[in-house]
């Protein structure tokens, strides 16, 4: 079955109108992937105003976001855009838990990409401190999945 552009359209529009952001279809040798741009989402930064002698001064508090962002450690982040398991399967025990002490490789879950299991890895050793994604949950590429301390 060949896809037709009337199809492909549809699609497009299904996509468009639902918080999808990626459809991919395939039969046989035909594959379609369309995929939707999100925009980067920039968190507001809080904002301060103090008067000083009169004058208005403005502090923001970026800083202390950004060192309270790195004390959780070093981010373990989706290498693909897949399905996050925590387990190797239902019935397994998850591969970390937050508290968890773990080497430079060790397999830390599963991302699911089009029927296909990839084993993640960390890059780190040391102690697993939030886990940032739920089983079964839709991952982006680079979002963070772990952090490791």
């Amino acid at each position: 079955m060949k896809f037709d552009i009337e199809y492909i359209e549809k699609l497009a529009k299904v996509l468009t109108d639902s918080s999808l952001t990626e459809i991919s279809l395939e039969d046989g040798d035909t594959a379609v992937t369309i995929r939707k741009d999100s925009p980067v989402a920039i968190p507001p930064v809080p904002v301060t105003a103090s008067v000083v002698g009169g004058t208005p001064s403005v502090a923001t508090t970026v800083e202390s976001e950004v060192k309270s962002e790195s004390h959780r450690g070093n981010p373990i982040t989706s290498p693909i855009v897949g399905t996050f398991y925590c387990a190797p399967s239902p019935n397994d025990d998850p591969f970390v838990k937050v508290g968890d002490e773990i080497q430079k490789g060790t397999k830390v879950c599963i991302i699911e990409a089009m029927k296909l299991m990839n084993e993640i890895e960390s890059d780190f050793s040391g102690k697993i401190t939030e886990i940032c994604v739920s089983d079964g949950q839709p991952v982006e590429y680079g979002q963070v999945l772990m952090y490791v301390e």
